[in-house]
């Protein structure tokens, strides 16, 4: 790589994370955003280079990324933010990566696919939480039931949410759920459904020790729209997908009130 790659949106809660990590390895990424004072004193931080621009100031984008092989897009909303930074990367034939989880994103970024190869370019969203870890188990999952219809994957324990995950579920209130239903992607209420979740011998807290008192987690799990109902259809091929999380009781209570109020978001 000419220079490593540029983390786009390096100044967010994520990006400063991933900042910090790709220095501890001894990465020496560029780092980019719109906000010059926060990009400038994080790049001071760690002795980086660093850009300052927008998604529509085409000029700046390209020049940024002529010195990169590479973009780890990290400022969301990613439903608005993807498709310029996306485009760049096409257009300047540059790999793409970002750490989005929203299903709207995949699905577009899908959409490109060919147009990635012709570039000889990669197009690879969601490359965080969202949507690696549960990806891999999908298609473990797959490998052990190929006869396989209907997958359901489960989590709990995302602790701290970053400000542009916040944003996203602010965003989308009132939409509503999706799932994956005979191989097309079909909205749904939000919470539309809710059942109990073994999650196997382990602690209820992911901070704190397994040890030999531990009791079996059962947990509560409410469907979302999370980027799975995308990705694991391309990965596994299976037809029919939903993702379960936990949630405290009154945030159960707020999605399912969302139903009726969607309509003043």
């Amino acid at each position: 790589m000419k220079n490593n790659f540029l983390i786009y949106g390096a100044n967010g809660y994520t990006g400063e994370l991933i900042t910090r990590l790709a220095v501890e390895r001894g990465m020496k990424p560029i780092l980019a955003g719109r906000n010059e004072t926060a990009i400038t004193e994080l790049a001071a931080k760690h002795g980086l280079k660093h850009r300052v621009f927008s998604l529509d100031e085409r000029e700046k984008v390209d020049a940024a990324l002529d010195e990169v092989e590479m973009v780890l897009h990290c400022a969301g909303p990613f439903s608005i933010t993807s498709r310029p930074m996306v485009g760049a990367c096409l257009r300047n034939r540059k790999h793409y990566t970002d750490i989005t989880g929203e299903i709207s994103v995949f699905e577009e970024c899908a959409a490109v696919n060919e147009r990635a190869y012709e570039a000889g370019i990669m197009i690879m969203p969601g490359v965080g939480f969202d949507v690696v870890p549960s990806d891999c188990l999908a298609l473990h999952l797959k490998n052990r039931l190929p006869s396989a219809t209907a997958l359901s994957l489960a989590f709990y324990g995302m602790g701290r949410i970053s400000h542009g995950t916040q944003a996203t579920m602010t965003m989308n209130v009132g939409r509503g759920g999706a799932i994956r239903q005979d191989g097309k992607i079909t909205p749904v209420p939000a919470a539309w459904k809710t059942r109990e979740i073994d999650f196997g011998d382990g602690v209820s807290s992911p901070h704190v020790s397994k040890g030999p008192s531990c009791e079996r987690v059962v947990k509560t799990g409410v469907t979302i729209p999370w980027g799975d109902v995308s990705t694991a259809y391309h990965s596994t091929g299976i037809p029919n997908i939903e993702v379960f999380t936990v949630v405290p009781p009154s945030a159960l209570k707020m999605m399912k009130l969302s139903r009726h109020i969607g309509w003043l978001l």
